[in-house]
């Protein structure tokens, strides 16, 4: 599965925020700092999927705002 994402970091809190652009928009508490929103997003996400996938989350697009889980 590959999700289209929209990622906001240094929001008050994680939390999924509608869409945006075509996306699904992620609003990260974490700040865009020395990987640390990606860091953020990757435990954002496996807390969605069964144990045995959270470690097959890759990122695509990690410098940008719009990014691609899968």
């Amino acid at each position: 599965m590959i999700l289209e994402l929209h990622v906001q970091p240094g929001a008050a809190r994680s939390e999924f925020a509608g869409e945006h652009g075509g996306r699904l928009k992620l609003r990260l508490a974490a700040p865009p700092v020395e990987g640390k929103a990606n860091a953020a997003l990757v435990e954002f996400l496996a807390g969605y999927f069964p144990k045995s996938r959270r470690k097959r989350v890759v990122i695509e697009g990690a410098q940008w705002k719009t990014r691609n889980a899968a």
